[in-house]
C-alpha cells in the first residue's frame, strides 16, 4: 500500500468524534431537563433550593472533573481505545440511572433528599465518560493524524460536540412539544415524565459508540509504547502509506526511547499553559451559555417554544463556526484564531453587561449573544481542545493532557455552579467577570502559547526543550 487510504482514516475518525457527539450531548441535556427537575425536586419536602439546583444542574461536571484526572494513567494503562470503550459504557448506565433513579430503592415519582444523591450519582457517572472522552477523543485523533491535517481532524471532535449539543436541543424541543397541547400540559408532562425522557434519549447513541469502537485501531503511538511495532507499522501505512510510514515509525521509536520521563522533564511553563489554556477556555463563561440557555431566552422575555427554538437557532449557529475553525486553523494557524475570538467573546460579553444593567432585553441582545457564541465556537472551542491534544511531547503527553483536562473541568464546575447565585445577585456583574477573562485570554495567548501549526507530536519534544 504506497498511499494511504484517506477514506480509512476518516471512517476511523467518524467513530472517536462519537465520543465528542455523547460529550457535547450529555452536558446539554440538562439544559433542557433543568426547569423541570427544579419543579420536580421542589415538591419534596427537604427544602430544594438555588444552591442544590445548581449542584443538580452541574453534578456532571464533578464526575467530569474526575475523569478528566484518571484519563491519562487508563489511556496509558487500558489504552486509548479500551478506555473509549469504558466512556461508552457509564454514557450508557448514566442514561438508563438518570431515566429511573428510583430503581430498585425509591418509590417512582416521590422527590426525595436520597433520590437527588442518587439522581446525582448517575449524573456523575455520566460525567466520568465525559471527562475520559474529552481527554481521549482528541489524543487518539491525534495520535492517528497526518500532521498536515491533525489540526483539522481534532476540530472535527470540538464539532462534534457542537452538533451533539444541537442535536440534543432538537431531541429536547421535540419531547416537550409531545407532551401536550397547552402550556399547561407541557409544564405538568415534563415534570412527570419529560425529563427522564431526555436524560434516556442518550442511550441511544451510548451503545452505537460502544458498538462502532470494536471496528477500530489503537494508535500507533500507544502499540510502540506497548512493544507492539509492527502492528503500529500496519496501522501507519493504512493511514499514511509505506513509506511514510516507515519515517513516522522511526520519529515515535526515537521519542518512545525516553518514556519514563518526568511529568517536569520539559520544564513547567508547558504544563502551566496547558492548565491556563483549559482554565481560560472555561472562564469566558461559554459553557453557562450553553447550559441555561433556554433559562438565559426566557430572562430576555422570550417565553415557552420560543425560548427553546432560539435555543436551536444558537446550536446551529455553533456549527457554522465551528466549521470555520475546521477549515482554517491548519491554514491560519493557532493563536491567530484564538485571539481573534477572545476579542469577540469580549465584545460579544461587555455588550451583555450594558443591555442587562439598562435593562434592555430583545432582539438586540440575541444579537450579542450570538456574537460571543461564534468568537467561541471559531476559536477556543475547537482550538484550545487541538492544542491539548498536541503541544505536550509524546513521553509526558497521557499525564499532561490528563491535568490539564481536569483543570478544565474544575474551571467548569465552578463557573457552571456559581452561575444562579451570581446571576441573583448581579447579572450583569455576571457578564462583566466574563468579559474580563475574554480580555486577559487574548494577552495569555498572544504572551505564551507558541504556534503549534505543521509541526509533528514529535517536533514538540524539541520545541519546549528549547
Amino acid at each position: 500500500m504506497k498511499e494511504g487510504s484517506k477514506l480509512y482514516l476518516a471512517c476511523v475518525t467518524l467513530v472517536a468524534v462519537l465520543g465528542g457527539l455523547l460529550f457535547g450531548y450529555d452536558t446539554a441535556v440538562i439544559s433542557g431537563a433543568e426547569r423541570a427537575l427544579e419543579a420536580f425536586f421542589s415538591l419534596g419536602d427537604f427544602g430544594y433550593n438555588k444552591f442544590w439546583h445548581g449542584v443538580t444542574a452541574s453534578s456532571a461536571l464533578l464526575g467530569c472533573v474526575i475523569g478528566g484526572s484518571i484519563s491519562g494513567l487508563l489511556a496509558n494503562g487500558l489504552g486509548r481505545r479500551n478506555s473509549l470503550r469504558l466512556a461508552a459504557l457509564l454514557f450508557f448506565c448514566s442514561a438508563l440511572g438518570s431515566y429511573n433513579p428510583e430503581f430498585l430503592f425509591f418509590t417512582k415519582g416521590e422527590p426525595t433528599f436520597s433520590l437527588l444523591i442518587v439522581f446525582n450519582i448517575y449524573r456523575i457517572i455520566g460525567g466520568i465518560g465525559v471527562g475520559l472522552a474529552s481527554a481521549i477523543c482528541p489524543m487518539y485523533i491525534a495520535e492517528l493524524a497526518p500532521a498536515n491535517i491533525r489540526g483539522t481532524l481534532v476540530s472535527c471532535n470540538q464539532f462534534a460536540i457542537i452538533f451533539g449539543m444541537l442535536v440534543v436541543y432538537f431531541v429536547n424541543y421535540l419531547i416537550r412539544n409531545s407532551l401536550g397541547t397547552t402550556p399547561e400540559m407541557i409544564e405538568e408532562g415534563m415534570i412527570q415524565v419529560g425529563w427522564r425522557r431526555m436524560f434516556l434519549s442518550e442511550a441511544f447513541p451510548a451503545a452505537l459508540f460502544g458498538l462502532l469502537l470494536f471496528f477500530v485501531p489503537k494508535t500507533p503511538r500507544y502499540l510502540v509504547l506497548s512493544g507492539q511495532t509492527e502492528k503500529a507499522y500496519k496501522v501507519l501505512a493504512k493511514i499514511n502509506g509505506q513509506n511514510e510510514a516507515t519515517t513516522i515509525l522511526e520519529q515515535i521509536k526515537q521519542t518512545v526511547q525516553e518514556k519514563s520521563e518526568k511529568l517536569f522533564s520539559y520544564g513547567i511553563t508547558v504544563i502551566i499553559v496547558g492548565i491556563l489554556l483549559s482554565i481560560f477556555q472555561q472562564a469566558v463563561g461559554i459553557n453557562v451559555v450553553l447550559y441555561y440557555a433556554p433559562r438565559i431566552f426566557e430572562n430576555m422575555g422570550a417565553t415557552g417554544d420560543a425560548s427553546m427554538i432560539q435555543t436551536v437557532v444558537m446550536g446551529i449557529v455553533n456549527i457554522v463556526f465551528t466549521l470555520v475553525a475546521i477549515f482554517t486553523v491548519d491554514r491560519y494557524g493557532r493563536k491567530p484564531l484564538l485571539i481573534i475570538g477572545s476579542i469577540g467573546m469580549f465584545i460579544g460579553m461587555i455588550a451583555l453587561s450594558i443591555l442587562s444593567f439598562s435593562n434592555t432585553i430583545g432582539i438586540t441582545a440575541l444579537i450579542f449573544i450570538i456574537i460571543y457564541t461564534a468568537s467561541f465556537m471559531m476559536s477556543w472551542g475547537p482550538i484550545c481542545w487541538v492544542l491539548i491534544s498536541e503541544i505536550f511531547p509524546n513521553t509526558i503527553r497521557g499525564k499532561a493532557v490528563a491535568i490539564a483536562v481536569a483543570a478544565q473541568w474544575i474551571s467548569n464546575f465552578i463557573v457552571s455552579s456559581t452561575f444562579p447565585s451570581l446571576s441573583e445577585w448581579s447579572v450583569g456583574g455576571t457578564y462583566l467577570i466574563y468579559a474580563t477573562f475574554a480580555f486577559l485570554s487574548a494577552l495569555f495567548v498572544w504572551k505564551m502559547v507558541p504556534e503549534t501549526k505543521g509541526k509533528t507530536l514529535e517536533d514538540m519534544s524539541r520545541l519546549w526543550k528549547k
